[in-house]
């Protein structure tokens, strides 16, 4: 969840990833280069518009490789990419609607926002899609996060606030391929860049605060081609039966300390079981009534956590339904 940035000047207004520099960032100082061979390249691959300078001037998603041009060991954009690219994935056109949940924390306690201080609020109930001042804790902050997502041209869909005080989300989709992973580490810079300024701490963490509290998750909405159209309810539950097969794999790809989120309860499946169910927000797969009622559509994936990387899930979904043949 380490984002970096820095910014340089470039002579004009730029609109394509292809048209601008490679740069390089000294990689000794961030864990991935040793101090004798510390350069880290950077290949521009994706354009927004700055939401906090504005005007003509951009945000640039990039990925990084050694001077030899082989991608680093955290560039999981490299492998996503490929897989996104086969032609099987390629004509499936897989959409992608991310749902990131976060909590915002007091700077200098690291305690949910709204909270007192080493005390808890009322329990939970009344702050999902809650409002008003006892309910609600940091919206102006939520708010300019929406707004600013929307100026840059990521397809942000909606934000509410979540069942735990101080927790929020937003959704990024849909998305296809790809862009999905660029589009929600964007919106992830974003926010973090709106609580710098607001004073405020973000945690992606999938269990911020242990006990009867939810955790916070980034359910993944998926759907392809072949599942959009009619009989498309067919090969949905055909993908779902590959996906239990590969449980355990994507387990452990799905983000970190996720074990502490994925108990049984507070609206989650047991980490070590696949079950999947309509309209069940207690299993590893939701497929909604819609869907099951015009016999295509789309499924919800719950158990990625919060702190996931968009492309290692977005991937290996894409992968283990399309490419894999087991």
């Amino acid at each position: 969840m380490d984002l970096r940035s820095k910014a340089r000047t470039l002579p004009g207004p730029v609109s394509d990833p292809q048209k601008l520099p490679k740069w390089n960032y000294d990689g000794s100082s961030t864990g991935q280069a040793p101090g004798e061979d510390s350069e880290v390249i950077i290949y521009p691959q994706a354009i927004f518009k700055d939401p906090f300078r504005r005007g003509n001037n951009i945000l640039v998603m990039c990925d990084a490789y050694t001077p030899g041009g082989e991608p680093i060991p955290t560039n999981k954009r490299f492998n996503a990419a490929k897989i996104f690219s086969h032609p099987e994935v390629a004509s499936e056109v897989p959409w992608y609607g991310i749902e990131q949940e976060y909590t915002l924390l007091q700077k200098e306690v690291k305690w949910p926002l709204g909270w007192p201080v080493g005390g808890f609020p009322g329990p939970q109930g009344p702050y999902y899609c809650g409002i008003g001042a006892d309910k609600a804790f940091g919206r102006d902050v939520v708010d300019a996060h929406y707004k600013a997502c929307l100026y840059a041209g990521i397809n942000i869909s909606g934000i509410n606030g979540e069942v735990m005080p101080g927790q929020w989300e937003f959704q990024v989709g849909p998305a296809v391929g790809i862009s999905a992973g660029d589009e929600l580490w964007v919106a992830r810079y974003i926010l973090e860049r709106i609580t710098e300024i607001a004073g405020i701490v973000v945690s992606f963490d999938p269990k911020p605060i242990q006990g009867d509290w939810n955790g916070a998750g980034a359910h993944t909405n998926y759907s392809t081609k072949s599942m959009r159209e009619d009989g498309g309810y067919e090969v949905i539950k055909k993908a779902i039966d590959k996906l239990g097969l590969k449980h355990k794999e994507h387990i452990a790809a799905y983000g970190e300390g996720n074990e502490r989120r994925l108990t049984g309860r507070h609206e989650t499946a047991d980490i070590n079981t696949f079950l999947w169910g309509v309209a069940n927000r207690g299993a590893s797969i939701r497929v909604g009534r819609d869907t099951e009622k015009a016999g295509k559509g789309y499924f919800e994936d719950r158990r990625p956590a919060s702190n996931m990387d968009p492309y290692v899930v977005t991937s290996m979904i894409a992968e283990t339904t399309i490419l894999w043949k087991p």
